[in-house]
């Protein structure tokens, strides 16, 4: 008796599984929803490094995104740049929008030497977490926390903490600007900004908006708002908003009067010659 009734059992649920296999199949193949094959020809092209700088969760995701726009405008993958992107619209029969390429920055100059400490955190070892509890070690609210947050971000091995100044610094070489430092960056210190010839940059390595008295106690190098390089700059590419100066690289022909005004060196230069020295400053020597 027992042994007809699990026979019995095992039919019953061999007979429900066949149904429902049957079923699952039908439903399946009735409304089975037609992929564009151009979608993994495109994600064929990209290089897979599912970073999220395009916007999209994943290369994939971006893949799909081009296939349904009627034009790429909009969409750019940071990491293949532009021979990456003319390779999707080769394949789309679309017109690629070129970019210039860019690379992070590190608007802090909030060195150890630059800007003391005045307290110890002895808390969990994390910008955002640090951040979300108060301001910071330094009387600068605004200057990086070194934990490196932006460090852990990046997947390309392009940023790291300088042991000696505390700080993050960038491998111009590896940075592709997927932008994940800058998202993880809690003080938004971090900023894209356009590659200039021979690696060359002249930005404003400061964000403290405290008026200039505050700003230049809390940190030596900070920009205190006096507008000496607003007014020294032939070009118009420097702005003054809350007290602290801002330079536009598509407007910046990287002349360096301005760093040469600034009272504070809050303006920095990287990868330029060295400066021609005057006469007048070699008979005084």
């Amino acid at each position: 008796m027992i042994l007809t009734l699990v026979i019995n059992t095992i039919l019953v649920l061999s007979i429900i599984g066949v149904l429902a296999a049957v079923i699952l199949a039908v439903a399946a193949k009735k409304f089975k929803v037609e992929e564009d094959p151009r979608i993994d020809d495109v994600e064929g092209t990209l290089p897979g490094a599912n970073c999220g700088g395009c916007g999209f969760a994943g290369c994939r995701a971006f893949a799909e995104a081009c296939v349904k726009e009627m034009e790429l405008s909009s969409l750019y993958c940071p990491v293949g740049g532009n021979d990456c992107m003319g390779s999707v619209a080769d394949i789309l029969g679309l017109e690629a929008v070129k970019k210039a390429p860019q690379t992070a920055v590190v608007r802090c100059n909030g060195t150890c030497e630059h800007r003391p400490k005045t307290n110890h955190y002895n808390g969990s070892i994390s910008c955002a977490i640090a951040s979300s509890l108060y301001a910071g070690d330094t009387g600068c609210a605004y200057g990086c926390l070194g934990c490196g947050d932006c460090v852990t971000a990046c997947e390309f091995d392009a940023i790291h903490m300088n042991p000696e100044t505390g700080l993050p610094e960038v491998d111009d070489e590896k940075c592709v600007a997927c932008g994940a430092c800058v998202t993880a960056c809690p003080k938004t210190l971090i900023e894209l900004r356009k590659k200039m010839p021979k690696g060359r940059k002249v930005y404003v390595s400061c964000r403290n908006m405290d008026k200039g008295a505050a700003a230049k106690k809390a940190c030596s190098t900070a920009c205190i708002g006096c507008t000496k390089c607003f007014k020294e700059c032939p070009f118009d590419a420097i702005t003054m908003e809350k007290n602290l100066a801002f330079i536009d690289a598509d407007k910046c022909k990287l002349c360096r009067k301005c760093v040469s005004v600034c009272p504070t060196g809050a303006i920095v230069e990287e990868n330029f010659p060295p400066r021609k020295v005057k006469k007048e400053e070699e008979a005084a020597s």
